[in-house]
C-alpha cells in the first residue's frame, strides 16, 4: 500500500495528537503476523487498526479479526482496503473504554463453532502502551496472547530482569511470559518517528502467581514498593503502605528477602514472597 498517496487522495494527515506512525515495511509486517503463530481458529483483536496494513496480513492468516481504530477519519479507508475480507468487523472507538470479552463473545456467536480464546496484535502509538496493556491484561476475558509493536525502551522494560525491574515489567509479567522479538528502524513507519520500535509477544500464564481474589493486595504491595525506588525496600513499602519500618523489615526477614535491597532487584517470585509477608496473601494460585 501507498500509505502516503492513500492519505493524499483522503486528504488526510496523520494525527500527531493520536500518536499516528503507519506501519508501511511488508516485511516486518509479515514478521508480526507470523510471531502471532496465527490459525483459521483463532479470534484476533486489533487495536489500532490505522489505514489496514496490519489488519490485512492477519485477516489472511485469523479466522475472524475484530479491527479497533479511534479516529473516525479512517473508517471509509478502512471500509474501502477491508472490502474483501468477510472476517473482519470494524468497529469505531477507544479500546480503553471497549470491553474485549463483549468484543470476543460477540464475534464468537456471529461464526458459530468460534472459540472465546483470542490473541491480541497491535501496533500501539506510544502514548497509550501503559495503559493499553492494564486494559487488556486485567480484562475479565484476558487473551491468550499478545503481539504487540511498542517503543523500543517500553519494550526493554517489559522484558527487564531482575537488578532492572519496574512496575510496569512486574505488571506484565504476572499475567505473563513476555519476550522481545525483533527492533523497527524508524524508516519502517509513515511518519517515521524520532525512537526505535520493536515488537514483544507476551504468551498468557494458565494460572497467576496468587489467587485472583488476592490480586488487588499484591499490586497495592508492589506499588508500594517502587513509591520510592531508590530507597532500600523496608524504607519504601512503610511509607507506602504507612508502616513503620520497624514492622516491615521484621517481615521481610521472614521471606529471606534482604531490607535493604532495592525494588528494581526483586524478581516476581520475590515480590509474591514480599507480598504474602507484608500483605498477608497466600500462594494458592488463581485462575
Amino acid at each position: 500500500m501507498d500509505v502516503r498517496g492513500v492519505l493524499e487522495q483522503w486528504d488526510l494527515r496523520p494525527s500527531k495528537g493520536l500518536g499516528q506512525n503507519f506501519l508501511v515495511d511488508q516485511t516486518v509486517l509479515d514478521k508480526i503476523a507470523a510471531a502471532a503463530e496465527l490459525t483459521v481458529d483463532d479470534i484476533v483483536l486489533e487495536v489500532g487498526a490505522g489505514l489496514g496494513t496490519l489488519t490485512e496480513h492477519v485477516a489472511q492468516n485469523a479466522g475472524h479479526v475484530i479491527a479497533v481504530e479511534l479516529d473516525r477519519r479512517l473508517m471509509p479507508i478502512l471500509q474501502n482496503v477491508l472490502s474483501n475480507y468477510d472476517n473482519v468487523t470494524l468497529i469505531q472507538g477507544d479500546i480503553l473504554t471497549l470491553d474485549p470479552a463483549a468484543l470476543v463473545n460477540a464475534a464468537a456467536v456471529e461464526h458459530p463453532g468460534s472459540s472465546t480464546r483470542y490473541k491480541v496484535v497491535a501496533n500501539l502509538p506510544y502514548y497509550i502502551t501503559s495503559a493499553v496493556l492494564r486494559h487488556l491484561l486485567e480484562a475479565r476475558l484476558k487473551p491468550q496472547r499478545l503481539v504487540l509493536t511498542v517503543q523500543r525502551e517500553v519494550a526493554d522494560r517489559i522484558c527487564a530482569k531482575p537488578g532492572e525491574m519496574s512496575l510496569l515489567a512486574v505488571s506484565v509479567q504476572f499475567y505473563g511470559r513476555p519476550q522481545r522479538l525483533f527492533r523497527i528502524k524508524p524508516g519502517s513507519f509513515y511518519p517515521s518517528p524520532s525512537v526505535e520500535s520493536a515488537v514483544v509477544r507476551i504468551d498468557i500464564h494458565a494460572t497467576r502467581p496468587v489467587s485472583a481474589e488476592d490480586t488487588d493486595a499484591f499490586f497495592r504491595v508492589v506499588r508500594a514498593g517502587f513509591s520510592q525506588r531508590r530507597k532500600q525496600l523496608h524504607n519504601s513499602l512503610a511509607a507506602g503502605l504507612r508502616r513503620s519500618r520497624k514492622e516491615i523489615a521484621a517481615q521481610l526477614k521472614e521471606t529471606g528477602v534482604d531490607h535493604r535491597r532495592r525494588p528494581q532487584t526483586l524478581s516476581l517470585e520475590e515480590w509474591v514472597c514480599v507480598a504474602r509477608a507484608v500483605g498477608g496473601i497466600d500462594y494458592k494460585q488463581g485462575r
